[in-house]
């Protein structure tokens, strides 16, 4: 398309981070890095029937919340959006998109909203995947985020939402994968760290050579960490070596360590994750004679902490490997007596289903980004009440119940929910059924910095039933 200059005023962003306009055609228009309150001249870039895109050339003002981006490679690498954005602002902005999405999607307000979790705004990813690419025109080997909307590796020579021993990692990876007997097939590391161990685990697609692991156990010793093999699939995953420390982390308010491999699911941001686990107990309010169903427990992030509190807990989680993860977890910390876990698919619930896990005081939900959809309409159908297949047929076949036949008791939901999310679409669709359907009231929810200077939004909500 032919492209053409325009002056919009922005208006607001986008889940993307990007700002939203209107153009003098009437499309709505989604600008890069541009910010709401101002007036930017934007080159058309895309243009659909509904939409267009572009890019910021010129300001007429500049927003209070714009910052001086701190990281050289902003704009090219794709790890961050939002490095222009003050992080207070980036806060608000998330909030605000956690109460519009209830709104628009649910017809739901809080009626309190909680005070946002931040925290550090660097150096905190615990976790990342760094693509690796042999690209001769470059210089060699290149180790880092993608491109921003692109496969292409960007050429990154330090990150600043990485931790600075990791930052500093980034150029000597590449000279350590180029010294490789096959570099161009090693399209991967995986980072993972632990409160006392970081490990770096190698996607290699040829078997590596004495000569390659030898480079890998000088490189460990010499920086301080430890290199894990991933020849195949995630369960490929091995230590380099045998004697290696094991990974975990601590949640020191409840006294629980837990371990983890380094392809496990854990929290990006272990600080916000302590603040985030201890926040989701005091809104819980376990007793001691309460029973909890923790839904999609993962590891026992949260079910362990909850098992110092309440009188059982159960764990349900669609992975059985991470089932069997967290029972050695509950084992390690002496809690076997208090947790049960069990591995069981939660895309696919029904009220049946839900009865056979028995009745709880309490759930805490922590789904992926789909949501809980299923487990939210099995919730409701058994508030609800629906007649069981034996009851059905009686009715279909005008039979009366047998004189010794009981109806089931009437199911007694949790009376508090707290729900922790990494999506707040799907949060706001799940709290619709939980409303309007299951009898709950939206007591409070709100944001926390889980990704700072991305668009991820992170966050909390607690139901209850009066």
């Amino acid at each position: 398309m032919e492209q053409r200059l325009e002056w919009l005023q922005i208006d607001s962003l986008d889940l993307q981070a990007r700002g939203v306009g209107r153009s003098e055609n009437g499309k709505v228009v989604f600008v890069d890095y541009a910010l709401p309150t101002e007036r930017v001249q934007t080159r058309i870039t895309r243009s659909k029937r509904n939409w267009e895109s572009g890019e910021a050339v010129a300001w007429a003002n500049t927003a209070s919340s714009r910052v001086t981006p701190r990281c050289p490679h902003f704009g090219v690498c794709g790890g961050c959006s939002m490095q222009h954005v003050d992080p207070a602002a980036q806060l608000a902005f998330k909030q605000r998109i956690l109460e519009d999405d209830f709104w628009h999607l649910s017809r739901l307000r809080p009626q309190t909203l909680l005070r946002p979790i931040a925290g550090p705004n660097w150096g905190y990813r615990a976790r990342a995947r760094l693509t690796v690419r042999l690209v001769p025109k470059k210089g060699g080997v290149l180790v880092g985020f993608h491109e921003k909307g692109s496969s292409y590796v960007a050429d990154m020579r330090s990150c600043d939402i990485l931790p600075k021993a990791v930052s500093d990692l980034l150029l000597p990876l590449r000279e350590l994968i180029a010294g490789l007997s096959r570099p161009e097939r090693a399209p991967q590391i995986e980072l993972a760290m632990g409160d006392r161990v970081t490990a770096l685990v190698l996607r290699h697609l040829e078997p590596l050579t004495d000569a390659d692991r030898q480079r890998l156990r000088d490189f460990g010793r010499k920086h301080g960490v430890q290199w894990w093999l991933q020849p195949k699939g995630p369960d490929s995953v091995v230590p380099l070596d045998d004697d290696v420390e094991p990974l975990s982390y601590v949640l020191p308010e409840f006294g629980v360590v837990m371990p983890f491999r380094p392809t496990d699911f854990t929290q990006v941001n272990p600080q916000i994750n302590r603040v985030m686990v201890a926040r989701a107990l005091r809104l819980l309010g376990a007793r001691r004679t309460d029973r909890v169903i923790d839904w999609f427990c993962g590891l026992g992030n949260f079910t362990l902490p909850i098992a110092t509190q309440a009188r059982q807990v159960l764990g349900v989680e669609g992975s059985a490997t991470l089932v069997a993860r967290a029972l050695d977890n509950a084992l390690y910390n002496g809690l076997q007596d208090r947790v049960s876990f069990t591995a069981r698919n939660l895309f696919e619930m029904n009220a049946d289903d839900l009865r056979a896990y028995g009745e709880a005081d309490l759930w805490l939900v922590d789904p992926p980004r789909d949501g809980a959809l299923a487990l939210c309409k099995a919730l409701a159908e058994a508030v609800n009440g629906p007649l069981h297949a034996d009851e059905k047929q009686a009715v279909e076949n005008s039979q009366a119940m047998p004189e010794h036949a009981t109806l089931p008791e009437p199911f007694r939901p949790p009376r508090r929910i707290v729900y922790v999310s990494c999506n707040p679409a799907t949060l706001a669709r799940d709290a619709g059924l939980l409303v309007h359907q299951a009898g709950y009231t939206l007591r409070a929810a709100g944001v926390m910095n889980m990704f700072p200077h991305t668009a991820h939004v992170e966050s909390m909500a607690v139901f209850e039933r009066d």
